[in-house]
C-alpha cells in the first residue's frame, strides 16, 4: 500500500504540477517515445497484424487524433463548464472550410491558415457564447441543435467558399513548416509515407491541446468554470462572472474544434457538408461520454475507441458475414448497412455508459487504480 504522507500536498504549486511523481514522469517519457517511434516501427512488429484487425491502422490513429483534439475542446465546454452543446460539428466545419479556402484560393502558408482557422472558430464561439448566459440544460441543447442545421445550410449554399453539396478539395493547402513538408516528409534522405508524417503532425497537436486545456482547468479560470458547471447561481453569488466565463468556454472550445476541422480537412483531402452534420456532432458526444466527461485523457481514450470502431465493425462484417447487415463488406440482402450499424452502436454505447458508468472509461480506470492503491483496505 502507498504511503499517504508521500502524496500529501502542502503547497498550491504542488497541486498544480502535472508530473509530480516519478511514475508520472516515466509515463511521460514512454508517451514521448511512442510518439516519436510508433510511425517508424509500426510495420515491424507481429502485433501490428492484430492491431489492423481491430481497426487500429496508422490512418485510423490519425483520424482518432483529429477526433481527440475536437473532443478535448468539447470536454472543456461540456465536461468542465457544464454547457451541453450539439453544435460542435459546425465549429469543426468552419475550421475545415477556412483551411481549404485560405490554403488553396489564397495560397496562404501553413503557419498562417492554421492559426486563422483557430481565430475563426474563436470568433464564432465568442458570438454564440452569450446565448448560454440565458439558456441552460435542454434549452441550450435545442439552440445548439439549431446551429447544426444553420451551419449545414451555410455549408451547402455558400458555394464560392464551400463548393456546395459537392464539397471542396483540400489537396492544394500547404503543409510546409520551415524545411519540413508534411505531404512529402523526408529526414536524412529517408522519405516517410503520408500516414506517418501526419501521425507526427496530428498527435503533436493532440499533446499541445491536451496540455493547454489541462493547464486551463487547473488554474483559477478552470476552477471558475467548474463552479459554473456545479451550481451557476451559487458561483455568481461568490463573484464568478457568468457572462465572461461561459463566453470564454464557448470561444476556446470552438477554437479547438476549428483546429480539429483544419487537421481533418488536410488529412481527408476532400470535405463536404456531410462531414459536419448532426451525426458527427453525436459522434463527438459519444466520445466524451464513453471516455469520461471532465477528463482530458478520457477524451483521447474515447477518440481511439470511436475512431477504430467503424473499421472494426467493417472487419467483423467481412470476416463473419453478419446476418442482417448489407454492404460491400457485410451480409447479402441485409436490412442494415455498416454505417447504420455503427450509428446503432454509438447510441447503445451512449445509453449504456450514461446508465451504468456515467464517468466513462476514465471512471472505470480511477476505480481500479483506487482499489489497488488502497489494497488490502479496499471497501
Amino acid at each position: 500500500m502507498s504511503n499517504p504522507s508521500k502524496e500529501l500536498k502542502v503547497r498550491y504549486q504542488q497541486d498544480l504540477m502535472l508530473w509530480r511523481t516519478p511514475v508520472l514522469r516515466v509515463g511521460l517519457f514512454i508517451l514521448i517515445a511512442l510518439y516519436i517511434f510508433s510511425p517508424i516501427i509500426w510495420e515491424s512488429f507481429v502485433v501490428t497484424k492484430f492491431l489492423d484487425d481491430v481497426g487500429l491502422t496508422m490512418t485510423t490513429l490519425n483520424y482518432a487524433g483529429v477526433f481527440a483534439v475536437g473532443a478535448i475542446g468539447l470536454n472543456l465546454l461540456t465536461g468542465y463548464a457544464g454547457q451541453v452543446s450539439l453544435g460542435h460539428s459546425v465549429f469543426v466545419g468552419a475550421g475545415a472550410y477556412f483551411a481549404a479556402y485560405a490554403g488553396s484560393a489564397w495560397d496562404l502558408p501553413f503557419i498562417v491558415w492554421l492559426p486563422g482557422s483557430v481565430i475563426i472558430g474563436f470568433l464564432i464561439g465568442f458570438i454564440v457564447g452569450p446565448l448560454a448566459l440565458r439558456l441552460r440544460g435542454n434549452y441550450l441543447v435545442v439552440v445548439t441543435l439549431g446551429l447544426v442545421f444553420l451551419g449545414d445550410h451555410i455549408f451547402r449554399n455558400w458555394k464560392s467558399v464551400t463548393g456546395g453539396s459537392t464539397g471542396v478539395s483540400v489537396t492544394g493547402t500547404s503543409l510546409k513548416l520551415g524545411p519540413l513538408d508534411f505531404r512529402n516528409f523526408e529526414i536524412f534522405g529517408y522519405e516517410f509515407e503520408k500516414s506517418q508524417s501526419f501521425f507526427w503532425l496530428i498527435w503533436g497537436f493532440v499533446a499541445l491541446v491536451a496540455l493547454l486545456v489541462k493547464n486551463i482547468v487547473r488554474t483559477r479560470p478552470g476552477r471558475a468554470l467548474q463552479a459554473v458547471r456545479d451550481r451557476d447561481i451559487a458561483a455568481e453569488i461568490i463573484g464568478v462572472d457568468l457572462l465572461h466565463y461561459k463566453t470564454m468556454a464557448f470561444a476556446i472550445s470552438s477554437s479547438i474544434a476549428a483546429l480539429a476541422g483544419a487537421l481533418f480537412g488536410v488529412l481527408q483531402s476532400f470535405i463536404s457538408p456531410i462531414d459536419f452534420g448532426l451525426l458527427v456532432a453525436i459522434q463527438y458526444i459519444a466520445i466524451i461520454i464513453l471516455g469520461g466527461m471532465g477528463t482530458i485523457h478520457g477524451s483521447i481514450i474515447g477518440a481511439l475507441v470511436i475512431g477504430s470502431l467503424p473499421r472494426l465493425v467493417e472487419n467483423i462484417s467481412r470476416d463473419y458475414d453478419l446476418p442482417g447487415v448489407s454492404g460491400d463488406q457485410g451480409g447479402i440482402g441485409g436490412m442494415l448497412s455498416i454505417s447504420s450499424l455503427n450509428h446503432i452502436i454509438y447510441g447503445t454505447l451512449i445509453a449504456a455508459f450514461l446508465l451504468l458508468e456515467p464517468r466513462g472509461i476514465a471512471g472505470i480506470w480511477m476505480r481500479v487504480k483506487t482499489y489497488f492503491k488502497t489494497w488490502p483496505f479496499s471497501y
